[in-house]
């Protein structure tokens, strides 16, 4: 799977990076930063977590 993050409507509020900080940052620049584009399919339930729990609905999970 592959993390895709919308930056046009991505606020940086870091509700995903306090779900999965390994694959999500929010720099002092105050944007957000994916560390792991490829994740492994051990992580898959906390990033639908995250995608699910995005404010404004940037993240997405795309199958490989």
């Amino acid at each position: 799977m592959r993390v895709v993050v919308d930056f046009d409507r991505c606020t940086s509020n870091a509700v995903c990076t306090g779900i999965a900080p390994d694959v999500f940052e929010v720099r002092d620049d105050g944007y957000l930063y994916v560390l792991d584009e490829h994740p492994g399919e051990e992580r898959r339930a906390d990033l639908e977590e995250a995608v699910a729990s995005c404010p404004t609905q940037a993240i997405s999970l795309v199958e490989a």
